[in-house]
């Protein structure tokens, strides 16, 4: 038998939700102890994934179901002054180097540190740039042109307080 099959799985989440329907519960742990009084065997994994795939959302009050959130269609308003204060201050805090290549900059960060920079770029909407792709140390941000590449490194280089890296040569 098939101790993972979907039909359990189903059971499981219907409970879920019948359960944080009912009472506020503030944690996982306190969700797993009531699933498991239940008769329901669910490790916390399965349990977070299940969370997820219902699309609970934890608030203030505990675990809510979806369709009891109210969720505004729009964000909140962020004066363009404040974004761009703060993507200077992360090129300040984060950047470790800043090179064009084409009409690509490539940022290199801390670890963990080009998802926030990489967000903070985007919500920037800087003038020719087309988007980011941000890993965990390295974000690439393609611009319009290969001179728009040029004046945002040496802008972020600037900011940063960096030197242009220097390419390195083989011997």
């Amino acid at each position: 038998m098939n101790i993972h099959a979907p039909s359990d799985a189903l059971r499981r989440r219907d409970e879920i939700v019948r359960i944080v329907s009912a009472k506020p519960v503030h944690s996982q742990d306190a969700l797993l102890a009531v699933l498991r009084t239940r008769g329901f065997q669910v490790t916390q994994p399965t349990l977070s994934r299940d969370l997820r795939e219902i699309g609970l959302v934890k608030t203030p009050t505990g675990y809510v179901a979806p369709a009891a959130v109210a969720i505004a269609p729009v964000t909140a308003f962020v004066p363009r002054q404040s974004r761009l204060e703060r993507l200077n201050r992360l090129f300040r805090d984060s950047v470790l180097s800043a090179d064009a290549a084409g009409n690509l900059v490539v940022i290199k960060t801390p670890v963990a540190a080009a998802q926030p920079l990489a967000s903070a770029l985007d919500s920037a909407s800087l003038d020719d740039v087309l988007g980011t792709i941000g890993g965990d140390d390295t974000i690439f941000v393609a611009l319009a042109t290969p001179a728009a590449a040029h004046e945002l490194a040496r802008h972020i280089q600037q900011t940063a307080g960096i030197s242009p890296s220097r390419r390195r040569t083989r011997a």
